[in-house]
């Protein structure tokens, strides 16, 4: 054999094995360059590098964080908040500059963001109103978020085609985040950063921005060396021992990475220079690919302005009535507007066999799935000024709007999952029906309530928080739906007509009509108790009186609580015995309890719950490696 082609073998052999064993111990893929490729894979289950970061079960949901480069118009941390859902307040003592203070251009900024998985993958999630110059998902994912997002990921969560991007359409984001596994937390590893590699990065010089070895973060990407190149409009993850801060960022590091010392003898030296004219080649070649598919992103450019010409003279003759305009000027970003006959052949022409209640149907465009609900005007523009201002994954997304006939239907997303008050009364799979489930489900719900009370302009009240009206995806991630009685905070803080479900409407509104943000945080606290016990929050004991479920709990909670809890929440040890988890339900009762503080001001903000449910969530039993009872 020849001695070089000998020598080739065993350095490819070692590497290989160095690879895979880096590759297992590694918490995530690098995606290399292919995350550039655009392409509507929504039919393909397998996971991908290129899309997100694969979720981790054993710690589903965590604090993690991104780093952004200021430009315009996103030069204020207010602004950046906006764009990403973050809290303006952490990303002021994370940025150490005030929400308002004008940033200069290409200024690093921390994004600090709730990480969850949902599905086979981690994300963050916001929603971005697309503006004149967002011709393509990958302008989107590329120049306005910074490669924090991948086009592939847009397109599959969004209804609207490659060439069906106008301004005004409201686009759920997700976020390129991730956890970190146990390995790494055992290491001190807590919390991983997500950062977009720029010309010139390599694994070394990014390490010594945030202080951290170049083999942890190989490590964290499932690099087989801190060598290997890495491509700029990528992302890889930073592990990190602390909360970042943006003055423990080195941004200027004179540095220079250490180069591989040459090999001793001629022939192996010749060796290492072709290995190096070979990755030369291939980074050159990712720069061609770069190049043309900037060209043909140009080209489909001009062919999307033509379609849209196109559909925009279409669209003249599908207009609403002048006095519905009228209603939502200054309340609403643009919605698409559908055609009935769209919506009739979606639904099969409205068929019984599409209906999932009496006023809503399942539809379906091109593959996608999405529900038509048919409505009166009145509540159309509440509908439109709220969904359509404002922003969040847990709250449901109003895709568009078509008037026929009088009657108005608003298109919203599909989730397959119905409401959480069928899915606790269902049986289900009870391998779905897990403590884990039942608090990300609440904490979705927490964290929907605490956007609309804390981070949206004007503040909102849901008013009509209820098991019915929180919607659940096929991963049980829930939103919040069904806004029709929902207000402006603090407008006509009383409300002369009562409405609302029985059980859930706090003392204070049935009394005197008061409407505040803490009346949101008294009917969460019932639909915690039905997430704990499983029961409805009125029902019929064997006498056939009807009790409420907070009374229940309240009367027993200071004793033995384990009959009111869910049966099917029971954890079997591989042992046989029943695990104990009466501490998990009895601190989930208390803190439910604290929402239900007859005065308004002794219950907790939804903030502090958000934080008593995430010390909880930590102590749950891991249940996933036992069988359920």
């Amino acid at each position: 054999m020849n001695k070089n082609l000998f020598i080739f073998l065993i350095i490819l052999l070692l590497l290989s094995i160095f690879s895979a064993s880096n590759i297992s111990q590694a918490q995530q893929q690098y995606s290399g360059n292919s995350i550039l490729v655009c392409q509507n894979s929504s039919k393909n289950t397998e996971q991908s590098p290129s899309f997100l970061y694969t979720c981790n079960i054993q710690n589903p949901n965590c604090r993690a964080f991104l780093l952004f480069k200021t430009k315009p118009p996103y030069i204020s941390l207010s602004s950046i908040s906006d764009l990403t859902s973050s809290d303006p307040i952490e990303l002021s003592r994370l940025n150490n500059v005030s929400t308002s203070t004008i940033l200069p251009p290409e200024k690093n900024v921390i994004i600090p963001v709730t990480c969850s998985c949902s599905g086979q993958y981690y994300q963050a999630n916001t929603s971005y109103i697309s503006r004149p110059a967002d011709n393509t998902y990958l302008t989107i994912a590329n120049e306005t978020y910074e490669g924090l997002t991948t086009c592939d990921a847009l397109m599959r969560v969004n209804p609207y085609g490659e060439f069906e991007l106008y301004p005004g359409l409201k686009l759920q984001v997700p976020l390129r985040c991730a956890c970190p596994n146990q390995e790494q937390i055992l290491k001190g590893e807590n919390f991983l950063l997500t950062f977009l590699v720029n010309w010139g990065d390599t694994v070394r010089s990014i390490s010594q921005k945030f202080n951290v070895t170049a083999k942890s973060v190989a490590l964290a990407n499932g690099l087989f060396s801190e060598e290997e190149i890495i491509y700029p409009f990528t992302t890889i993850l930073i592990p990190l021992p602390t909360e970042p801060l943006i003055s423990q960022i080195i941004t200027n590091s004179n540095q220079t990475v250490p180069t591989t010392q040459n090999p001793n003898n001629s022939e192996t030296r010749k060796l290492y220079k072709g290995i190096y004219i070979g990755i030369g080649s291939g980074a050159a070649l990712s720069v061609l690919v770069f190049a043309l598919l900037m060209s043909f992103l140009h080209y489909r450019r001009k062919r999307k302005n033509e379609s849209l010409s196109k559909i925009g003279q279409g669209k003249s003759n599908q207009e609403l009535p002048e006095n519905f305009f009228n209603k939502l000027i200054g309340i609403g970003e643009i919605l698409k507007m559908y055609t009935y006959e769209e919506l009739e052949t979606a639904t099969e022409n409205f068929s019984p066999c599409k209906r999932l209640s009496d006023s809503i149907y399942l539809g379906s465009i091109r593959g996608e799935l999405f529900a038509v609900k048919k409505t009166n005007t009145d509540i159309v523009p509440k509908e439109i000024k709220i969904l359509g201002n404002i922003n969040h994954f847990n709250l449901i997304s109003l895709y568009g709007v078509c008037e026929h006939d009088g009657i108005f239907y608003l298109v919203y997303e599909y989730l397959e999952g119905g409401s959480l008050r069928e899915w606790l009364r269902n049986g289900n799979s009870l391998v779905s029906h897990t403590w884990r489930n039942r608090i990300i489900i609440a904490l979705d719900v927490a964290n929907g309530l605490d956007y609309l009370h804390n981070f949206t302009s004007p503040a909102y009240v849901h008013k009509d928080i209820n098991s019915s009206s929180i919607l659940l995806n096929r991963d049980l991630r829930a939103k919040l739906a069904h806004f029709s009685l929902a207000r402006e905070d603090g407008e006509n803080s009383h409300s002369s007509r009562v409405v609302g479900e029985k059980g859930y409407m706090a003392p204070e509104y049935v009394n005197i009509g008061e409407v505040t943000p803490k009346t949101d945080v008294y009917a969460f606290g019932v639909v915690l108790l039905e997430l704990i016990t499983g029961r409805e929050a009125v029902f019929l004991q064997e006498s056939g009186e009807e009790v409420l479920l907070s009374e229940i709990v309240l009367m027993r909670v200071g004793g033995d609580v384990n009959d009111l809890v869910d049966p099917r929440l029971q954890i079997r040890h591989p042992l046989g015995y029943i695990m104990d988890c009466s501490d998990v339900a009895l601190r989930l009762m208390k803190l439910s309890l604290a929402c239900l503080a007859r005065e308004p001001a002794n219950r907790l903000t939804m903030a502090a719950v958000i934080s008593n449910l995430m010390k909880i969530q930590l102590d749950i039993p891991n249940s996933q490696s036992f069988s359920i009872e």
